[in-house]
C-alpha cells in the first residue's frame, strides 16, 4: 500500500484527523489597526487583539481602566416609616 505524502493527498481521498473541527471566517483586528482574515473555531466576525496599556499616556489608561471595571452601585438608605402620620391612613384598615 503506498501512501502520497504530496499536496494532492487531501483532494484525493479525505482529510486524515481524529477531530474533524469547523472553523468560521474570522476577521482578526491588530493594536495598529491591519486586518487580516483567519479561520477560528468560534462564529465570531471581529476578533480583537489586547491593547498593551503600558505604551498609553497615563489619563487614557486610567480612563480605560474606569470603563472596563466601573465602580460599584451604592447601597441605598432604607425608608423609614417615623415621619408618616398613621391617621391620614386610618380608612383603609379594616375593623
Amino acid at each position: 500500500s503506498c501512501v502520497r505524502s504530496n499536496s494532492n493527498r487531501a483532494a484525493i481521498s479525505h482529510l486524515h484527523r481524529q477531530l474533524y473541527g469547523r472553523l468560521y471566517p474570522v476577521l482578526l483586528v491588530n493594536t495598529d489597526g491591519s486586518t487580516v482574515r483567519l479561520r477560528y473555531s468560534e462564529p465570531k466576525r471581529i476578533l480583537m487583539m489586547p491593547l498593551d496599556s503600558s505604551t498609553l499616556p497615563e489619563a487614557e489608561r486610567k480612563a480605560r481602566l474606569r470603563r472596563q471595571f466601573p465602580s460599584k452601585p451604592k447601597a441605598k438608605e432604607e425608608e423609614t416609616f417615623e415621619g408618616i402620620d398613621l391617621d391620614t391612613y386610618k380608612k383603609f384598615w379594616k375593623k
